[in-house]
């Protein structure tokens, strides 16, 4: 705009207007922008600062300018170089210099700040409200596959048979996190800026509760040098979004191995996966795979801002329009993998039989046969060390635990006897009745908190 060039003698090369526009990409900020120039023009009318019929035109022509941007009908001229520049400029067009007032007391410094917090806002309440539409899917999924028994692994080698539904419900708890995370960063973002001017604050009498009270806001900032240079809360949204992507990406690892032909655990619905180009037999869990893909895109996002932050001295520095490309891909990305994993996890089929098959195999209740001699008054160490030498017997001779004989049993200790062959996956399962553990009644427990949480009634 003319008067922010006023102090140049040339107007800027067109290869500046071109690399220092972010109208291209903060014109998503628009509702943003226009809700709070309505609610600084309502506080400067009641502070006697503009007349309240200034007040009503200035809120009538950004009604109008918002419906413009609605209905694609708002023209984004290129040298405007934001989109606050482009709106304030629309609004001169419609109501004449009145528009000149709504930048009394307001720099552009604190109403960029304002528009970013409003945005973040926003996206952590559609955030959290996807993430809780995950865990609803899990919860789903864990109803109705209670008693399917699988391997649980270390190291990706089977390691004690556990509960399906134990094994659904650790993701559950991982993105419980992240609604936590998310609600936390909540609070730092939930601080209105508008008042704090270029840096120093306004030399008007204006009502900074006031404007907060008709944004959402619960707080007022504290420090305007702060205010308009703060940016932790666009890090900690980055930062909460990086740890739910590495979450869905180490679901999306498990997917992919579950339903592949050497696991065979599940199989994918039809409209979650894709074909190949060459071979008509290919099922591919290619949802699993962006996600795991993009969630190096968005870690990028944060170590980018982080970067972007470490050297600004203070106060307001143009590197912060840096800001929002990276936020509004992460937004992007984390909110349609959130959406389309619902989907794809409510859909799948359990292949039960698989599992239990594979729970059967690799002498994967090892661990139960040294506590079976520990309850016969072996040592744990010493019981370790006779369960390893019979595991080293069984996989030299090719059999399976169950198909040793009493006396192959009592070659590695005396302490054996029939009760060995009642040692089995359910019993190892519902040995383990601890907090936490696997065994069904912990399980079943945890179900009912997940349910209570996702708001599944009794």
């Amino acid at each position: 705009m003319s008067h922010i060039r006023s102090r140049f003698s040339k107007p800027p090369d067109e290869t500046v207007i071109y690399y220092t526009s972010s109208l291209p990409f903060d014109k998503r900020l628009y509702r943003y922008d226009i809700s709070g120039s309505i609610a600084h023009a309502r506080m400067l009318a009641e502070q006697g600062i503009i007349s309240p019929d200034d007040a009503k035109a200035i809120h009538k022509g950004l009604d109008d300018i918002a419906i413009e941007i609605e209905q694609g009908k708002f023209n984004f001229k290129k040298e405007l170089e934001d989109i606050h520049m482009a709106i304030e400029a629309r609004l001169f067009q419609l109501i004449g210099d009145v528009a000149g007032k709504l930048h009394t007391a307001r720099s552009r410094n604190d109403q960029v700040a304002l528009d970013i917090r409003l945005f973040v806002k926003d996206a952590i309440s559609k955030t959290i409200t996807a993430i809780k539409r995950l865990q609803l899917s899990l919860v789903n999924l864990t109803d109705s596959n209670k008693g399917a028994v699988m391997p649980g692994y270390t190291h990706l080698q089977p390691a004690q048979p556990v509960l399906l539904a134990h094994h659904l419900l650790a993701y559950f708890e991982m993105l419980q996190r992240d609604v936590e995370r998310f609600e936390d960063a909540l609070k730092r973002t939930d601080v209105m800026p508008l008042g704090s001017g270029s840096l120093a604050g306004v030399a008007y009498d204006i009502d900074r509760e006031f404007v907060a009270r008709e944004l959402g806001f619960s707080q007022v900032s504290r420090n305007s040098m702060d205010a308009v240079s703060d940016r932790d809360f666009v890090i900690e949204y980055l930062a909460a979004a990086s740890t739910c992507m590495m979450h869905l990406s180490r679901l999306a690892e498990e997917v992919i191995l579950w339903s592949s032909a050497e696991f065979g655990f599940i199989e994918l619905d039809d409209a979650y996966s894709t074909g190949s180009s060459l071979m008509p037999q290919k099922k591919n869990p290619d949802v699993a795979e962006l996600c795991r893909g993009k969630t190096g895109r968005v870690y990028g996002h944060l170590m980018a801002m982080l970067t972007t932050m470490k050297g600004l001295p203070l106060c307001y520095n143009r590197d912060l329009q840096e800001d929002k490309e990276g936020l509004f891909d992460a937004v992007d990305t984390l909110l349609p993998s959130l959406e389309v994993f619902s989907g794809m996890v409510g859909s799948l089929k359990v292949k039960k039989e698989n599992m239990e098959k594979a729970a059967s195999r690799g002498y994967i209740l090892a661990t139960d046969i040294a506590d079976y001699l520990v309850s016969k008054g072996e040592t744990f160490r010493s019981a370790h060390g006779i369960t390893a030498r019979l595991i080293s017997y069984a996989a030299d001779k090719g059999k399976p635990l169950n198909q040793l004989s009493l006396d192959e049993y009592k070659r590695f200790s005396p302490l054996f006897d029939d009760g060995i062959y009642s040692v089995t996956a359910a019993s190892s399962i519902a040995a383990r009745d601890v907090t936490g553990g696997t065994a069904p009644q912990q399980v079943a427990k945890a179900l009912v908190r997940a349910k209570n949480m996702v708001g599944i009634p009794k």
